[in-house]
């Protein structure tokens, strides 16, 4: 996956936070994406992640096969993240005051970001698929009413899975992260490295 490798990378999420990682570790690549809806029916979270991974990288292979024919060496990466606290998860707010109330119940205590991902890669006409899902936990110092409401004001929450982002101003509140730190901001790119890696 890096700048040498001739095949075509595609990232089918619109997510400027993924697009940001993956030009970080220098990877040439376009987007694409599908507005077919994504429905998952599993209950545990790595599964859940996988799941809409799986199909959002299905989606964008079937529809670029549809619209190209050869898509031989072409490689579709999906990837969906959400935050997971008490075994709730946390999608992202619907207005400010659960933005309010989701970054006031993760303040001084430890909750869970979960991604998956999934890489399809057309071999010979054929898909290729590997997926997995990544943990990462994150810890908040405790934080007050007023510095959850000032942050909330800022709009930074509205569009994030558990209303914050760990690179953004909320950032300043964490502890401590245990697991790979691009997991919280919506990709894994040292596990994804490391998966595509083996597949070569």
């Amino acid at each position: 996956m890096t700048k040498q490798n001739k095949k075509r990378i595609v990232l089918g999420s619109a997510s400027p936070r993924r697009k940001e990682l993956l030009e970080q570790i220098g990877v040439e690549f376009e987007i694409k994406t599908s507005d077919k809806e994504e429905i998952y029916e599993s209950t545990i979270p790595t599964e859940i992640v996988q799941e809409l991974a799986l199909m959002k990288a299905g989606n964008v292979a079937m529809e670029l096969e549809e619209a190209e024919g050869n898509v031989i060496d072409t490689i579709v990466i999906g990837a969906d993240t959400v935050v997971v606290h008490d075994n709730k998860i946390l999608g992202k707010p619907s207005d400010e005051a659960e933005a309010f109330h989701m970054l006031k119940s993760l303040a001084g205590d430890t909750h869970q970001v979960y991604t998956g991902v999934t890489i399809l890669e057309n071999i010979c006409g054929k898909w290729q698929k590997t997926s997995f899902a990544e943990k990462t936990d994150v810890t908040f110092y405790p934080v007050s009413e007023k510095e959850i409401r000032d942050y909330v004001k800022t709009k930074e929450p509205m569009d994030k899975a558990g209303s914050y982002g760990i690179q953004g101003l909320f950032g300043i509140y964490v502890k401590s992260i245990s697991g790979e730190y691009s997991n919280v901001v919506g990709l894994p790119v040292g596990r994804l490295f490391y998966e595509a890696k083996n597949q070569e």
